[in-house]
């Protein structure tokens, strides 16, 4: 099965929530999860990985089926030279068969190592990294998830999620 995360924070809180669904074409989650997290660290520069991780584990914890693909809402390197992401932090936890894509919105400082993925019609393209999976393989599977829209519906599902707590965003 797939999951996708994201981390919303509210002061010294945060929520973390996940979606899982079965094939990458999938228009709806099989099953959904939020964690609030209470005394998150305060955002460090060039350390994001350390205030994300704890919310992220919390999440995944909750969930009850397989997981072979984490989706996350970060970069799984930073640099063409494989320095460490949130991505990869997160793989180093993850059984070693499990494979973690990192979906950024916007580009890291001027780093040329993802594969930009424009998506519905959008010119503003995703930035894709991954780890246990090559790089375009990964991107290939964003490009093919459901939505008219540069974020996929699943995506923008977990991170309405995140933000309000339900997934009645209709």
């Amino acid at each position: 099965m797939i999951a996708c995360f994201d981390v919303h924070y509210d002061n010294d809180c945060a929520n973390a929530a996940a979606i899982v669904f079965n094939q990458w074409a999938d228009e709806k989650p099989v099953e959904q999860y939020i964690v609030r997290c209470n005394q998150v660290g305060e955002y460090c520069a060039g350390s994001f990985y350390q205030r994300e991780l704890a919310p992220l584990r919390e999440v995944i914890q909750q969930i009850k089926h397989p997981i072979h693909t984490y989706v996350i809402d970060a970069y799984c390197h930073l640099s063409v030279d494989c320095s460490p992401g949130l991505g990869a932090y997160l793989h180093q936890e993850l059984p070693h068969n499990s494979a973690v894509i990192g979906v950024a919105k916007n580009c890291f400082r001027e780093t040329d190592h993802a594969i930009e993925l424009l998506r519905g019609g959008s010119d503003r393209p995703l930035f894709v990294s991954s780890i246990g999976i090559d790089y375009q393989t990964a991107a290939n599977h964003i490009k093919s998830m459901t939505g008219n829209y540069r974020m996929p519906t699943l995506l923008k599902m977990v991170d309405y999620l995140s933000r309000n707590g339900d997934t009645t965003n209709e």
